[in-house]
């Protein structure tokens, strides 16, 4: 069975190169390194671009993410894969962690555990995520999160389990 070939459709994504960032995170606090990267003073990681999704506020322990899901982010069955949720959650989840933290530390994912409520499509427009550490620890963080969609409807919830690693 051969495949329809369908009309193309591209986009462009373009990145800073990251090591930019992580030198940054090396002399900076986490708080500090994520606002940095909200003001643009500091670039964000490549993912960001790729899953358009952003920083837009950042506090002591906790982080706000926004994404702008399009069609370039469906599954085969037209809706957005439930992957890109989950990243934003982790993403924000695991920047909130990062906000606890002193410069030269950082963080890696041990698990996270995702409730997915509502599906998101093309015209669900903007998604919110909000992480919020609920546990920080100097060798393990505990955090969770939530996805809302523009109208303020939950999409998903999410808690996750942080490791803290030095940076370098």
């Amino acid at each position: 069975m051969a495949l329809l070939a369908a009309p193309a459709r591209s986009r462009v994504v373009e990145w800073a190169d990251p090591t930019i960032g992580t030198r940054a995170a090396q002399s900076m606090s986490g708080l500090e390194y994520i606002r940095a990267m909200i003001d643009g003073t500091v670039p964000p990681p490549p993912m960001a671009a790729l899953m358009r999704m952003a920083p837009v506020a950042a506090g002591a322990g906790t982080t706000t993410f926004e994404c702008l899901p399009d069609e370039s982010h469906y599954n085969p069955i037209g809706t957005v894969h439930g992957g890109l949720v989950c990243t934003l959650l982790d993403s924000a989840i695991g920047c909130a962690v990062q906000t606890t933290l002193p410069a030269d530390q950082g963080y890696t994912s041990i698990e996270i555990k995702v409730s997915y409520l509502r599906p998101v499509r093309a015209d669900t427009g903007r998604l919110t995520a909000v992480g919020t550490v609920t546990k920080p620890g100097r060798r393990v963080a505990f955090a969770e999160g939530t996805v809302v969609d523009a109208q303020g409807k939950l999409i998903a919830t999410a808690s996750s389990t942080c490791l803290v690693i030095p940076i370098a």
